[in-house]
């Protein structure tokens, strides 16, 4: 649920963000930084999609993975939770590209920027707390499966709540 709820947020400051390189948003509302220069500069555009269109779709994609861990047809399905992972681990390597940009090339930093950056990160640690956990779990040291080594489904959920 963590997960779901982050990327959630993730979704409505990157739709923001298109919709402001998009030219439906006039005007940007940045308190801290220059998210105007960071998103006029020429870096805003990546193989001709504005860069929060790109984070959008990561965070749909997320989210819609989040929720179908959430159910029972997938809750013990380990595929989701790698999945999860590995957009998340992409995500978080092209926003630390983007991050070294705005610091180094641009020399502006923008706060639905960073707050993003924070976002995936945060969801990227609550992924990889999923795989580690469902790795413990799911395959006993002697290769087996028994009836004490499947999931109880009375259990609390794990941090991130997909998968197992």
């Amino acid at each position: 649920m963590v997960i779901a709820l982050l990327s959630l947020v993730g979704v409505f400051i990157a739709l923001y963000l298109t919709l402001y390189k998009v030219g439906i948003i006039g005007e940007l509302t940045c308190t801290v930084g220059s998210c105007e220069t960071v998103n006029t500069s020429r870096y805003a555009l990546f193989v001709g999609l504005p860069v929060a269109a790109w984070g959008l779709g990561a965070y749909v994609v997320l989210f819609a993975l989040a929720i179908a861990g959430l159910q029972p047809a997938y809750s013990a399905s380990r595929g989701v939770t790698w999945a999860i992972l590995g957009v998340a681990g992409w995500s978080v390597l092209f926003s630390g590209w983007l991050t070294y940009l705005e610091l180094f090339v641009i020399h502006a930093i923008c706060m639905w920027c960073v707050t993003s950056a924070v976002l995936i990160a945060l969801i990227f640690v609550a992924a990889l707390a999923d795989v580690r956990a469902t790795g413990a779990a799911a395959i006993p040291p002697d290769g087996t499966a028994d009836a004490a080594s499947e999931p109880d489904a009375t259990a609390p959920q794990r941090f991130g709540a997909v998968g197992r």
